[in-house]
């Protein structure tokens, strides 16, 4: 069968690149068209019609800047659709673009499989009623999505989280130390995320750290759309290594974590590392997002949780001396550290075991199958 497959961000691309290796053990005739990154392009083994660092653009402000090159990124994959007509599109995430193609794809009569729901539960729940008119099989991957679209009479599969997949998979690196030039002092991991307007606001608060933890090694965990250069005109002439494509590694060594809110803050609770979650944007983009958000955290470990596991500083809380002194209380307050360590247990307890690709594959096969 043919698939067309679309991540617009480093996660989905993730997630993309394991349910093609699913897709194709399922299906051994698979075909596939993508819109992706780099671990889709592997995996699919062909160039994306357009690669994901083209296409994240967050908040309402970066939206509204970018509104003609999304609008030259919808034409373009509708355009391809057309053109390869597969028997299904599969969307993952990203849903102010992947909705609107769902809906183009209605309109032709191609089936419209969603994995990792949007975040509707979040803002604007009424988008449920149009995921429900134009989306043929919803895959959610986190255990309340569930209840929330039976509220609404939609059935969903639950197929378990794709993170779980991609950390018990990977193979870790026993000379992580020594081939990135690492000292043996503790690591601070420092992730601020993989969108420049992310990074733009909150690395020159992670970096102010350096002068805070003279014992420690601050450790930048790199996105794969930039390069080293860039980080460097943060970090300036300070030795603090900007590592690429070895988070995992990264973030099993740490001793903390800071982590800019989004999927990393999940898969740093998945490795049980104490970390502090930071968020900071565009002044108006906070002020619009704070009147339409429905929900109390930010971090998907505190919102599968329902309660405060991890702490989350917001805007004016994400400067230095704040996340300073929650640090300091991760690595030199035993009681506060192993408080962390249990919420994150009852995370795994909540997350089930791996297996989320291999399940959703299954699930589109059999769909596609009884069609």
């Amino acid at each position: 069968m043919k698939y067309y497959i679309i991540a617009g961000e480093t996660s989905g691309d993730l997630h993309g690149s394991n349910l093609i290796k699913a897709l194709r053990a399922e299906d051994p005739f698979a075909e596939f068209k993508i819109v992706g990154g780099d671990l889709m392009e592997a995996a699919a083994q062909q160039k994306p019609l357009i690669h994901t660092s083209e296409m994240a653009f967050m908040g309402f402000v970066e939206v509204l800047k970018n509104l003609k090159t999304i609008s030259q990124n919808l034409k373009a994959v509708k355009r391809d659709i057309i053109e390869y007509y597969p028997d299904t599109i599969i969307l993952i995430d990203f849903p102010g673009f992947n909705l609107k193609i769902a809906a183009f794809a209605k309109k032709h009569n191609i089936k419209v499989c969603y994995y990792i729901s949007p975040k509707i539960w979040a803002w604007n729940q009424g988008r449920v009623h149009k995921i429900k008119r134009i989306v043929d099989h919803m895959f959610c991957i986190l255990p309340f999505e569930v209840d929330f679209y039976k509220r609404f009479g939609v059935k969903v599969d639950y197929v378990g989280n794709p993170l779980l997949d991609a950390i018990s998979t990977y193979s870790f690196n026993p000379n992580f130390l020594a081939d990135n030039n690492l000292g043996s002092e503790p690591i601070i991991a420092l992730l601020p995320g993989s969108r420049k307007m992310e990074i733009d606001q909150i690395l020159p608060n992670m970096i102010e750290l350096y002068y805070a933890f003279p014992g420690h090694q601050l450790v930048i965990a790199g996105a794969p759309n930039f390069d080293d250069s860039y980080y460097r005109k943060y970090t300036n002439d300070l030795p603090i290594p900007i590592i690429f494509n070895q988070t995992y590694d990264l973030l099993k060594l740490a001793q903390a974590a800071v982590v800019t809110s989004g999927t990393a803050t999940l898969e740093t609770g998945i490795l049980r590392v104490p970390q502090v979650v930071v968020y900071k944007a565009n002044a108006i983009t906070i002020m619009i997002a704070r009147k339409l958000i429905k929900v109390r955290f930010i971090s998907l470990v505190n919102l599968i949780n329902d309660f405060l596991s991890v702490r989350e500083l917001i805007q004016q809380d994400c400067n230095p001396e704040v996340i300073r002194d929650e640090l300091k209380e991760l690595i030199m307050n035993p009681e506060h550290r192993m408080s962390v360590l249990e919420n994150y247990d009852l995370l795994a307890e909540k997350l089930g075991t791996p297996g989320a690709s291999q399940k959703t594959a299954k699930l589109i096969v059999t769909y596609l199958d009884s069609n």
